[in-house]
This record gives C-alpha cells, structure tokens and sequence, in this order.
C-alpha cells in the first residue's frame, strides 16, 4: 500500500511539473507611439548598427529598434 501511494505520489510529480508556465507580460515587437505624458530621453549610448532607430517601447522605455531584427538588448 505504501509503495503504491510513493508510486503514484511521483507519478503525479513528474506529470503536473511541466503544466505551469507563466506568459511573457510583455511582448512588444513594434515601437509605439509614446503617452502624451511621457518625455522625450536622448541615446545613452551610440547606435548598435547601421538600421536601428531610437523609439519608445512601452515598458523599457527609450531604446533602439530595428525594423529586421528587433529591440536591442533582447527587448519583447
């Protein structure tokens, strides 16, 4: 009875480990407009390559973009 319960016990574990996962809250592939409210910040640092534009990302905030390959630094 025991080895059954510790059989079913792991069974269970194994099984219902990989269910949870939680969804990207942010994912953003597009620069958006900025809130009326929101100021305008200039580059910290020079431009990553030849394409990148510097736009707004709605929860990083200002960043370069490009069109191809996306927000710099791994934004979403």
């Amino acid at each position: 009875m025991k080895i059954k319960f510790v059989c079913i016990s792991i069974l269970l574990t194994t099984i219902l480990s990989g269910c949870v996962v939680e969804q990207p809250r942010y994912v953003y592939t597009r620069p958006v407009a900025p809130p009326p409210e929101v100021v305008y910040v200039q580059p910290a640092y020079p431009r990553p390559a030849i394409g990148f534009e510097w736009s707004y990302h709605p929860h990083y905030g200002w960043g370069w973009y490009h069109p191809d390959r996306g927000w710099h630094r791994g934004w979403r």
